[in-house]
């Protein structure tokens, strides 16, 4: 999860699955994006969808996908060593609840290796 209008590094291109041009915000995104387009359980996505009236102000879900089976999922993005901190964990939350609302059941997350 980022915030709406995050100024920051940005890695653009373009994917076969994803609806827009492809941006990714940090290594981990970018790695998912790639493992989504290569893979066959996801028909098609969308990166950084904006979360519509959330209560902690105006973030992005870094992923919706439609399966194969037509479900949606959505996954987010977290670094490790972000995991614990209590901002962090306020708005994973915020972000499953907003889309559990919206009917989507298959919500998780997307963390980078340990060292």
């Amino acid at each position: 999860m980022i915030k709406k209008n995050f100024k920051g590094r940005c890695r653009k291109w373009k994917l076969e699955k994803c609806k827009d041009v492809m941006r990714a915000y940090s290594d981990i995104q970018a790695a998912y994006a790639e493992r989504l387009e290569k893979g066959d359980e996801v028909k098609e996505f969308q990166c950084n969808v904006l979360l519509d009236g959330l209560e902690e102000g105006e973030y992005t879900s870094d992923f919706l996908c439609v399966k194969a089976d037509g479900d949606f999922m959505v996954r987010e993005c977290v670094e490790r060593k972000f995991l614990m901190k209590p901002r962090t964990v306020k708005l994973l939350d915020a972000s499953k609840n907003y889309w559990l609302r919206h009917g989507v059941k298959d919500w998780g997350l997307v963390i980078d290796a340990e060292k």
